[in-house]
């Protein structure tokens, strides 16, 4: 533990629920309150009387109420239902067959049995903290490696690929999936609005309207980094990557509409439940990290751009590759200091791993980090379950709740930049050679050439199993029904370009269907609504 002299605090030690030091009668179990003022009476405020009124000077009161009414800070904008759980991940010092270090010089990959702890957190996506775990949504899949180089977190989905290819278009495409501004009600024609004029989008849709896009629990559930990355050797050549979470042990399981229905009557927190009583158990759920390789160039010979989001990389093609597995074992202390202020970024690597030219990776790695400044904080990577598990020594300063100073031993405290020649920070050696890609292009606002936007979709729709298929099209024909017939043409334009089979079953189911009538949001929804206004007994006021 640093002393105060090594974390700028000018007295000794920092107090705590572990300080030895104690006032006259108190034991290890003495409530107390943040000051340290032992507390005598913790059921009564103080009053003129046994009825009140109470006086203004109630210390003890005001500061327990204050803090109650702070204990929450902004919900995640998306991720804001999440689930996590402490871990470790092993390197088999491979990539395949090859030395891993051919084609990255990460440390945390290179010796074969070396673990590096981890923190996961799995959430949903689109809704809020409360939100059933039942809903049709992607699930986010964030793993935070505590390296010995710092931290590298891997923030990714359980689905390979995402709606949109430009980062411009996030906030457009959120807004629409969240509930209608005016009534607080989702609106699948609100979505069905936005993905009616964003053809890359059907790949993902043909996804997340299927099985796929409820898994059955965090635990058996793929993961992947969804963009494309690039690793880099000692010699700075650099290969473009992707990363995919497998389940080993547990296996993947998806839910039907009804099931997952079903399982909302009686339990809207299941996955949150299902993954603390199996790490409780010791029934520790396990994922094999592997990743695709490609050469770091454009791949004329591709139909598609392999920088692209929305699109996946041929297996067959481009082999998932072993390099390590990761095991959960340990659950939260806390749910709020270590699930909920957990901070993850896209832009965090450490040497060896690098950022591809992928526009939506370069757009997330803005947001992710800025959102933490202004959801926990300033100061968010100096709370233990986001700071690096090795030194650290900055000349960043201060912020709200700062915690302690980033102050190197034998730093002076009066010298906060570089360069210095007064007992200030120095640079580090360089691991290796830098990455170094070259580019020669006008600046321009322009989509990629290869959009290929409806093959792969189509490719999707005929690997489904046949109750895959059937389960997609009653989803989707449940959302388009209340939709206005322009959003629903477009849409059937789009599936028919996937597969002709895909848009004529859609098509005539929506025909069948009473499609067009008026709805606040979905048909179930309505239907729920109506249930409630027609069931339950009556009773007198009292």
């Amino acid at each position: 533990m640093n002393d105060n002299h090594s974390n700028g605090t000018s007295v000794e030690g920092a107090g705590g629920s572990l300080d030895e030091r104690r006032s006259p009668g108190e034991i290890g179990t003495t409530l107390t309150d943040r000051q340290g003022h032992p507390i005598t009476d913790n059921q009564n405020i103080r009053t003129v009387g046994n009825r009140g009124p109470s006086t203004l000077e109630n210390y003890h009161f005001i500061e327990k109420i204050s803090h109650f009414d702070r204990e929450r800070i902004p919900e995640r904008v998306v991720h804001a239902r999440g689930a996590g759980a402490h871990g470790y991940f092993e390197a088999y010092g491979k990539v395949g067959d090859e030395p891993v270090a051919r084609y990255t010089r990460a440390k945390l990959f290179q010796e074969a049995g070396k673990r590096t702890p981890v923190f996961v957190r799995f959430s949903t996506v689109v809704h809020g903290g409360h939100s059933p775990e039942t809903l049709r949504d992607p699930r986010g899949f964030a793993t935070k490696f505590y390296t010995e180089d710092g931290n590298w977190d891997l923030v990714g989905n359980n689905l390979k690929i995402f709606f949109i290819r430009d980062p411009l278009k996030f906030p457009d495409m959120v807004h629409s999936f969240r509930p209608d501004p005016v009534t607080n009600l989702n609106d699948p024609e609100r979505m069905f609005d936005f993905l009616a004029g964003t053809p890359e989008a059907t790949h993902m849709v043909t996804f997340v309207f299927s099985p796929w896009g409820i898994p059955a629990n965090y635990r058996q559930m793929q993961g992947s980094g969804v963009n494309t990355y690039k690793w880099v050797n000692a010699d700075g050549e650099a290969v473009l990557v992707k990363y995919h979470w497998e389940p080993l042990k547990q296996g993947i399981k998806n839910l039907t509409q009804r099931e997952a229905e079903e399982i909302q009557a009686k339990n809207y927190s299941h996955a949150t439940q299902d993954l603390y009583e199996a790490v409780e158990r010791g029934d520790f759920p396990e994922w094999e990290l592997c990743v695709q390789i490609l050469s770091d160039d454009e791949h004329p010979e591709l139909d598609f751009d392999p920088l692209d989001p929305t699109k996946l990389w041929d297996q067959e093609r481009f082999p998932f590759l072993p390099v390590g597995k990761m095991v959960l074992n340990r659950n939260p202390e806390n749910y709020f200091a270590e699930v909920e202020q957990a901070a993850f970024g896209t832009g965090v690597l450490v040497d060896g791993l690098d950022f591809s030219d992928d526009k939506l990776l370069q757009g997330r790695t803005f947001s992710y980090s800025d959102t933490q400044r202004h959801r926990v904080g300033t100061n968010y990577l100096q709370l233990p379950i986001n700071a690096p598990k090795k030194h650290v020594a900055t000349n960043q300063r201060d912020g709200q709740m700062t915690y302690y100073v980033d102050r190197a031993e034998g730093q002076s405290p009066h010298v906060n930049y570089e360069p210095s020649l007064l007992d200030g920070l120095t640079e580090a050696k360089a691991q290796g050679k830098d990455h170094e890609p070259a580019y020669q292009a006008k600046l321009v606002r322009q989509k990629i050439d290869r959009t290929n936007d409806f093959k792969q979709a189509g490719e999707t729709y005929r690997k489904f199993e046949d109750w895959e298929r059937d389960e997609l099209i009653g989803n989707l024909v449940a959302a388009l029904q209340v939709c206005r017939p322009p959003i629903r043409q477009r849409m059937i334009d789009y599936f028919t370009q996937a597969d002709p089979e895909y848009g004529r079953r859609v098509a005539e189911r929506l025909a069948q269907a009473d499609a067009g009538s008026p709805h606040l949001g979905s048909v179930s929804a309505q239907q729920g609504a109506d249930l409630a206004s027609r069931m339950g007994q009556r009773t007198d006021g009292y």
